[in-house]
């Protein structure tokens, strides 16, 4: 069987990008097709894969694509494939599950959200601040609804929808109107695992991308309040912003750890700092899956990860008084790092790759 895989664009990498390459390791000889490539910020780990890009593909749209945004659309419409593909796997957040296929290919859509930009209109002017301009509030709505209109046309194109979580799933159903089968993301248990030599450190952990949404601006608010030690691990556009907000209380920032520094972060933290609403949390899951527990928004895919007083805490408030509170019972209570670690088993990587090849049969044969 001839298989592509497309992906909404590589300069990045985050939760989405492992399960590209997840699913690349799975289809070794597949080719992969994606809107603009920044071979370097992805570690190169797609070289020699990528065979085609859109013409938003050149180094002012790579390093800064939400500009671009409103072009995404109409590049989506251009990247046509190739033909002779028996079946595509589009890895998307927005565009990918729209780029034109070959006739006769089927087309299997692993959503991790639906396009933000087009469905979260808060989500694009609090980042803007456009909201006290009215002439740019009437543009930016007028560009909200093309979005929305392509992409829900867009999200008709596959013949099998599926969601990384039930949170996802809901929005799936409420954008589009589609019934989507829940397959929880990939995480290599194997590699992020409980190990007994680690012993608890004296610190706490957030990780991901530096984006405002996040919440790392909280996780820092609550901890200048707490005085204890924390590491960031991770970089993105609010790196300075977040640097100048620790002048009270220092916290470690590393910017690009591997994953041999993340998995011994994950494993000698005392918890894992988890306050924004995700589409799922991969963070999370991994954190789980090396034995420490988190401390999360009680929001989106956190939901679905943390059981809360068995591999974690939520709090129910996004405010730094509501997290301290939950950090401080987190850190009181006498964890079981094994159970919380096995309770990361549903996430594995076995289970995504068993999901997708049920998902290829159920449509091969329909």
């Amino acid at each position: 069987m001839k298989v592509a895989l497309v992906h909404d664009y590589l300069n990045q990498w985050g939760g989405a990008e492992r399960v590209l390459q997840v699913l690349a390791e799975m289809f070794p000889d597949a080719h992969i097709y994606t809107l603009l490539h920044d071979s370097a910020t992805v570690g190169r780990r797609f070289d020699g894969r990528v065979v085609k890009t859109s013409f938003l593909d050149f180094e002012l749209a790579r390093k800064n694509h939400r500009w671009f945004i409103p072009l995404m659309p109409l590049a989506a419409d251009f990247l046509k494939l190739k033909g002779g593909y028996d079946l595509v796997i589009s890895d998307t957040a927005g565009f990918a599950k729209g780029f034109p296929m070959p006739k006769n290919t089927k087309h299997i859509s692993y959503c991790h959200s639906p396009l933000r930009y087009a469905w979260e209109p808060d989500y694009v002017s609090s980042k803007l601040k456009v909201k006290s301009y009215k002439f740019l509030q009437l543009g930016l709505n007028i560009l909200l609804a093309y979005l929305r209109a392509w992409d829900k046309e867009a999200s008709l194109k596959p013949h099998l929808t599926l969601a990384n979580s039930h949170f996802i799933g809901g929005k799936i159903k409420q954008y589009y109107g589609l019934d989507a089968s829940v397959l929880y993301p990939p995480v290599d248990t194997k590699f992020f695992s409980y190990d007994a030599k680690y012993k608890k450190g004296d610190y706490f952990l957030a990780v991901g991308r530096l984006m405002h949404y996040k919440k790392f601006d909280l996780v820092i608010d609550a901890f200048n309040k707490l005085k204890l030690p924390l590491k960031i691990a991770g970089h993105g556009p609010e790196d300075k912003f977040l640097m100048s907000l620790t002048a009270k209380f220092p916290v470690e920032f590393i910017s690009n750890p591997s994953d041999i520094e993340l998995r011994d972060l994950y494993r000698s933290a005392r918890a894992l700092i988890f306050p924004q609403i995700e589409d799922f949390g991969m963070v999370a899951a991994e954190s789980l899956a090396c034995g420490t527990p988190v401390v999360a928004f009680a929001g989106g895919g956190a939901l679905e990860i943390v059981d809360d007083g068995h591999n974690g805490v939520l709090f129910h408030e996004q405010t730094a008084n509501a997290l301290v509170a939950a950090i401080l019972k987190a850190d009181k209570k006498r964890w079981s790092r094994k159970a919380i670690s096995a309770s990361a088993q549903k996430f594995s990587r076995e289970n995504f790759e068993a999901g997708i090849q049920a998902a290829i049969s159920r449509l091969m044969s329909s």
